[in-house]
């Protein structure tokens, strides 16, 4: 039982798309499983998380994920994804990655992959100007698990991510059976990085409201007219939130259920023009071969 959440977590850490990896459960089992595994997951998001961050419209969707995972610790992956209120596209954006989870020692695992993300002309993701990432991490694990995160991000634009985070796995027991045990992962974790891909999200969120003919409001330092939007790259490293996260989970040996909530809480230089505070809730099921 202990594989399968070892690689859904390594599915989501390859998956950088919605960014959950930032809060995604911590394994409480090391990354090398010993036998090749496939795992297939099916989930339910209120809204798209990109670092706690999310667009200023609300995007709630559901995705569809695989992971084939070999012995050796290499891994790929895909991913899809529908938004619920996007009724022009059976889907909204797909991702594909691959990678490799080893362990450095009895208590320490690392993790380096690679996934690009497939976004339609005119994605309304926040994060549909970095297309490609790069990301390694570290977990030592003993009575907390604690990781780091590196991302670099890439495409239209580059931004660079470290997540710091820590959690715990507990065991609450037996539900039903022997065979089964009800899970809880609560974990906490903070973001840092840059902004650039923002100032390609308010271009391009401007250009889909003129075309539904959303009335625009005036441009700073431009006329009523300008069809241009002004904004500051964000070339500085910024703290960008605060996440706390709390997966609630039901376990079998081949299968597991997870509801999870998660509270973002912005830092003081996020430009997303969103509120403060995000919620973020997903519903998940995760089946392993």
């Amino acid at each position: 039982m202990k594989s399968i959440i070892t690689l859904i977590t390594t599915a989501l850490l390859s998956s950088y798309c919605f960014a959950q990896a930032d809060s995604a459960q911590v394994a409480p089992d090391t990354a090398i499983v010993n036998k090749s595994t496939l795992t297939l997951g099916v989930s339910y998001a209120n809204n798209a998380s990109y670092y706690g961050q999310r667009a200023q419209e609300s995007m709630p969707y559901i995705a569809a994920s695989a992971t084939y995972q070999l012995r050796s610790g290499i891994y790929f992956t895909g991913m899809g994804y529908k938004l619920l209120n996007d009724s022009g596209a059976a889907v909204s954006a797909t991702s594909l990655g691959a990678g490799i989870s080893f362990n450095l020692s009895k208590t320490l695992a690392a993790d380096i992959s690679y996934s690009h993300t497939f976004f339609p002309t005119g994605s309304p993701f926040i994060q549909a100007a970095n297309a490609d990432n790069i990301s390694a991490s570290l977990t030592l694990t003993n009575w907390l698990s604690t990781s780091v995160n590196a991302d670099y991000a890439f495409g239209k634009t580059q931004d660079v991510f470290v997540t710091l985070g820590t959690g715990k796995f507990i065991n609450l027991g037996s539900l039903f059976s022997p065979k089964d045990f009800v899970s809880l992962t609560p974990a906490v974790n903070v973001v840092g990085g840059t902004q650039h891909f923002y100032e390609t999200y308010v271009k391009e969120k401007r250009f889909r409201d003129s075309l539904l003919g959303v009335l625009l409001p005036p441009v700073l330092g431009g006329g009523q007219n300008s069809n241009e939007t002004t904004t500051t790259t964000k070339t500085s490293f910024d703290l960008l939130s605060y996440n706390f996260k709390l997966p609630l989970a039901y376990n079998r040996a081949s299968y597991l259920f997870e509801v999870a909530y998660q509270l973002s809480v912005l830092g003081k230089k996020p430009e997303t023009g969103t509120e403060r505070t995000n919620s973020f809730f997903t519903l998940s099921f995760y089946y392993q071969f």
